[in-house]
């Protein structure tokens, strides 16, 4: 299969995934898919990379090659600013199934990955998928292309119009940290959907408006987080996403 990015950029699906655990959360509220483990090792991996990436005040989603055999090594992506509502999150297919694979660059330039605008969360947080919008909705999937574990690209018609990552409590982490491998305790599965709402809209506009239930809510995930006896790691990973509203608004 071969896909295409920001008009004129191809890639071939290949059978080989990225072995690299996902790390997702912190204050910068995304899914990291790459080894390095601080920001001079980044600095070192986006300049000895090539694809999709940041540049001054554009932030798109990354997916990023080696220039010498153009495969996927990396790739981090920003969780959107809207959070879907139950019924349109009911309408997730359940089709296609992953499809383990890696991806094969067709040339070795630069493209832009656009971010998502729409996050969709199953029940229990089971599973995030966050799409370039609701129209996605409304045609079944061509394929979902596991590219790491957990993670895969939602393709339409030859284009990728989301991802989606299973499982997101498993990966909670903080900084460059590696996840906890021991599973997520009740407690983190259950605050992880609260704190996915508190920095999203409409309930983040609702804090900033200084409405009092919302402002509640915020107050009752913080002190829960703060006071959750186990899984500390991911406890401290969920306050990290929600630490500036607090820092803002929760006084």
């Amino acid at each position: 299969m071969k896909l295409t990015f920001d008009g004129d950029w191809n890639a071939t699906v290949t059978d080989e995934p990225l072995r690299i655990t996902p790390r997702f959360g912190d204050s910068s509220a995304r899914v990291l898919i790459a080894e390095y483990q601080d920001a001079t090792e980044r600095e070192r991996f986006l300049a000895d990379t090539f694809g999709s990436t940041d540049w001054l005040w554009d932030t798109p989603d990354e997916l990023r090659f080696d220039p010498a055999d153009r495969e996927l090594v990396g790739a981090r992506f920003q969780l959107p600013d809207e959070f879907a509502d139950a019924e349109d999150c009911a309408r997730i297919p359940g089709s296609p199934p992953v499809h383990p694979g890696g991806l094969r660059a067709d040339e070795a330039r630069d493209f832009r990955l656009e971010v998502t605008s729409v996050l969709c969360c199953a029940p229990g947080a089971a599973v995030l998928t966050c799409l370039r919008d609701l129209d996605v909705l409304d045609e079944p999937l061509e394929a979902r292309i596991g590219i790491a574990p957990d993670v895969a690209l939602l393709v339409q018609a030859g284009t990728v119009v989301g991802w989606s990552l299973t499982d997101p409590a498993r990966y909670l982490s903080t900084g460059f940290a590696a996840p906890d491998p021991a599973p997520p305790s009740p407690a983190t599965r259950a605050l992880l959907t609260e704190c996915l709402q508190l920095i999203t809209v409409p309930l983040r506009y609702e804090i900033m408006d200084r409405e009092p239930a919302a402002l509640a809510r915020l107050r009752a995930a913080d002190e829960a987080l703060r006071n959750q006896p186990d899984d500390r790691s991911r406890a401290d990973a969920l306050l990290s996403l929600i630490a500036n509203l607090v820092e803002d608004y929760g006084s």
